[in-house]
């Protein structure tokens, strides 16, 4: 109806807000696009439309740190953005590596402007960026990288590119020392945004192999600063956040992010329940949650690749974002800890928190409305591990910029199809 003040309310919902500190029973209205007001008890009657949000988790709009969206150019590695986005209850994504420096126009046409759902990139250190899933070692050497170019078209893009990701394992360090991951840290400091570190195998070694993986990560960190990003803390794959020698929290780790690293899950096919225990155990807490899905792991209804069973990346159990948040809860993590994970803390790593990350009034309008349900789920990874857990994290529905948009995607994991 015309004339009322507000376009949209969600009425008594569940109001989980790490960024503003709030956890409490909130009505919140949209005008244009944007949160005009946030508090209890705003009448019905001043809103075009309302929407009964009681019994309702209501948070920013999730935003997932690590995705694999450069549908098509990325071969079946790529999913399609809306699916992994607003259709899953996700606002904002962050290809992490599809596009680089000769494929980020075809990125900026064909997937980030027709997208429904906000779509970022890191860009590639590497000429070829993400093609077919890094399959191919030898197009990721030190000749494969033009620093100076890609420094410049980072600059030219900054409304997308919002960091530079590299990889940093025991196949490229048996092939080429860590000689990528300084023109990776090069270029990223060139361009002033962070550098994001895939851990964990993703070549096969090569020659003689290097005879102790712990030496990936201490040559890794030194070379990071304060805002640099360590990806896949909880990998099954060796060269990660816990020795091969001791089976305990490197040390190197802790004096990183006393240094002011982050830490990303990248959940993906890397995700260990073992190797998570471990690490939080230790008193080490991601920072943001990505969900690392791409076409060699999850069934998104698209053709798969031929060549997925070989991937080490190739996976056998489903997976989403709010699936992996389930996943840190059956860890211990507190809700609202895990909410910051893809809320708060993310708009903060991507240097967009004066517009998302928050349901603060003048913020912009990206909400995920979701549903905490209880009973026995069964969770598991791809090592076969299993975990009980007592709650789980359900999408319904998202607002991206105030508009609606319905969970139906065939990449969600709905939590009944879990119970035991």
């Amino acid at each position: 109806m015309e004339g009322r003040p507000y376009d949209l309310l969600l009425k008594g919902g569940r109001v989980v807000d790490p960024a503003q500190r709030l956890d409490r029973m909130l009505d919140i209205a949209i005008k244009d696009g944007r949160i005009a007001a946030l508090e209890a008890g705003l009448a019905p009657e001043l809103a075009s439309e309302v929407i009964n949000t009681e019994d309702k988790l209501i948070a920013p709009g999730l935003i997932d740190t690590h995705a694999h969206i450069f549908e098509h150019v990325t071969g079946s590695f790529g999913l399609n953005p809306d699916s992994c986005g607003v259709r899953a209850g996700v606002s904002t994504l962050v290809d992490q590596g599809g596009p680089s420096l000769m494929t980020l126009p075809a990125f900026r046409h064909y997937v980030a402007e027709p997208a429904a759902s906000r779509v970022l990139c890191f860009l590639s250190a590497y000429l070829v960026g993400g093609l077919e899933g890094h399959h191919y070692p030898q197009l990721y050497s030190p000749e494969d990288v033009d620093v100076k170019r890609t420094i410049e078209i980072g600059l030219a893009n900054r409304d997308l590119v919002k960091g530079i990701k590299a990889h940093a394992e025991v196949g490229g360090k048996s092939r080429w020392g860590m000689e990528v991951i300084k023109q990776a840290r090069d270029i990223a400091r060139g361009i002033g945004v962070p550098l994001y570190i895939h851990l964990g195998q993703l070549w096969p070694e090569a020659g003689k192999g290097i005879d102790d993986p712990d030496t990936v990560i201490e040559e890794l960190v030194p070379l990071m600063q304060e805002g640099d990003i360590l990806a896949h803390p909880f990998t099954r794959h060796p060269g990660g956040f816990i020795s091969c020698k001791t089976g305990e929290l490197h040390p190197i780790i802790r004096e990183g992010l006393d240094r002011g690293l982050r830490v990303d899950v990248g959940h993906g096919s890397h995700f260990s329940f073992e190797m998570a225990q471990k690490v939080i155990e230790a008193g080490i807490l991601p920072t943001t949650l990505g969900a690392d899905m791409h076409g060699y792991n999850t069934d998104a209804g698209q053709v798969k690749a031929t060549n997925r069973e070989s991937n080490p990346f190739f996976g056998k159990t489903r997976f989403c974002l709010t699936h992996a948040m389930t996943e840190l809860l059956a860890l211990g993590m507190p809700l609202t800890d895990v909410v910051a994970t893809v809320t708060s803390n993310a708009a903060g790593m991507l240097g967009i928190d004066d517009e998302i990350g928050s349901l603060a009034v003048g913020k912009t309008a990206d909400i995920a409305v979701l549903e905490r349900e209880t009973g026995r789920f069964t969770l598991s990874d791809n090592s076969g591990m299993t975990v009980t857990a007592t709650e789980a994290i359900r999408p319904v529905f998202s607002l991206r910029e105030g508009v609606r948009y319905d969970v139906d995607s065939p990449v969600v994991v709905e939590p009944m199809d879990l119970a035991s």
